[in-house]
């Protein structure tokens, strides 16, 4: 079954301020890669996460220091702190069934970005709304 990547980056709520244009642009810098279960994705404590994955298919798990926090499935993200920051993986997520992903680079994405900036511009104010509601919080 073929992947709609532009509709599945729709649902990713960083992307959700993108018109259709952006996203089909931005879908061409994703490919499809699948993990087959119990395979480790991501492990909390990597120097650099290069990749920001959505999920197709399957369902993974998400454990910080051992313990399960929660379980992602299709329509889900991970990875998206890498696209943004160079900064250490904060989170194990291991493919609990087999995997289906979208993923992208932390190169691509930037790319992405810096080249419009229309498109920084909306990821910033997205980036802004998730500060102010975890403040409220």
């Amino acid at each position: 079954m073929a992947i709609d990547t532009v509709q599945a980056l729709s649902r990713v709520p960083l992307l959700s301020g993108l018109d259709p244009k952006e996203l089909e642009r931005l879908a061409g810098s994703f490919t499809e890669r699948a993990f087959p279960a119990d395979t480790v994705v991501v492990k909390q404590g990597d120097e650099r996460g290069i990749g920001f994955f959505v999920i197709t298919e399957g369902n993974a798990r998400v454990s910080v220091d051992g313990r399960e926090l929660d379980v992602l499935g299709p329509g889900d993200h991970f990875g998206e702190i890498a696209l943004i920051g160079d900064r250490v993986r904060t989170a194990t997520v291991t493919a609990e069934t087999d995997l289906r992903t979208l993923v992208t680079t932390v190169w691509e994405f930037r790319g992405f970005v810096k080249n419009d900036p229309d498109v920084a511009w909306k990821l910033l104010e997205h980036l802004v709304g998730l500060l102010q509601e975890s403040q409220a919080s």
